[in-house]
């Protein structure tokens, strides 16, 4: 018989799930869903600030920072650290205990096998790379979408690790909303939520990190499937650019994708110069491609 997604669960997913199930009152609070996220968003900067610290001082890590001459300094840290404090206060804290009213939280006995937790947190971030593209390129194609919510994320041409959450709240909320939604909408296991969550924050983290680690994960993923702080930096520092979060195949189909060996040898005259020429292009291979779903989803309802 041959093994399914649904097979037993491993030992160790098991006794894991059976000590989180332990604090079950815990996990059921209001005040889980803010304090899990806030306490994992820090820890996940932390290590990327003590770089920011020592950067100035060591060569070694100095060499890693995508914009070397940038430098983040603490009063630019507080000023993201508290946007990021404020939202969770002022508007998470109150929709979670919304969702702690309306919803309780069910928690099984059984842990999900493991197959089936690789499976489902990569269709949740697949999803989620998805549906953060087609917002964000909405987002800087509507020039209202762009002055009224986005353009505060865009306060930092160079990013650092808490700028990732440097954002007004409709963007907060809405890419928290995705987040959100996906695991319920595909039916994962609470134990994959908390992996897809975590995954989540630290790719996140990792983009606006600011750093090219040898370990970085779009040095593991292969085939350049995997774009990372180089893509997203230059997305930053660009503008037009690189929208998908992590995966770059969307970027690839509508002509938005730009690696930073393209321009590196340019002046900066000739990279703006040929950078707009490169966008003209895009938009018009963005409109073609756009239209052709379009075109391909209304005809397939005729024959649905």
């Amino acid at each position: 018989m041959e093994p399914s997604l649904e097979s037993s669960s491993p030992f160790l997913l098991q006794t894991l799930w059976d000590k989180i199930r332990a604090q079950e009152d815990f996990l059921r609070s209001p005040l889980f869903p803010v304090l899990f996220s806030m306490t994992l968003y820090l820890s996940c900067c932390l290590p990327y600030l003590c770089l920011d610290t020592l950067s100035s001082r060591v060569a070694l890590v100095h060499r890693y920072k995508i914009q070397s001459q940038s430098r983040v300094t603490w009063a630019m840290a507080w000023s993201c650290l508290a946007t990021s404090l404020h939202t969770h206060a002022v508007f998470i804290f109150p929709l979670s205990v919304l969702h702690w009213y309306w919803r309780p939280v069910v928690l099984p006995a059984q842990a999900p096998g493991a197959l089936r937790v690789a499976w489902d947190v990569l269709a949740c971030l697949l999803l989620f790379d998805l549906q953060y593209f087609v917002w964000h390129v909405l987002h800087h194609k509507v020039p209202w979408l762009y002055r009224t919510f986005h353009k505060v994320h865009h306060r930092y041409t160079a990013t650092f690790a808490l700028t990732t959450e440097h954002s007004g709240i409709w963007e907060t909320l809405s890419l928290g909303l995705f987040a959100a939604v996906n695991p319920n909408l595909l039916g994962c296991h609470p134990l994959t939520k908390m992996f897809f969550f975590t995954l989540n924050i630290w790719l996140s983290v990792e983009d606006h990190s600011g750093y090219d680690l040898p370990w970085a994960p779009h040095r593991l993923v292969p085939f350049g499937l995997y774009g990372g702080s180089p893509h997203h930096d230059l997305h930053h520092l660009k503008f037009m650019v690189n929208y998908a979060p992590y995966f770059t195949h969307w970027d690839r189909l509508f002509g938005t994708l730009l690696h930073r060996e393209d321009i590196s040898c340019m002046g900066d005259s000739a990279t703006l110069g040929t950078l707009a020429v490169q966008t003209f292009r895009n938009e018009n291979l963005f409109k073609h491609h756009f239209t052709s779903i379009v075109l391909v989803f209304d005809l397939s309802r005729n024959y649905i």
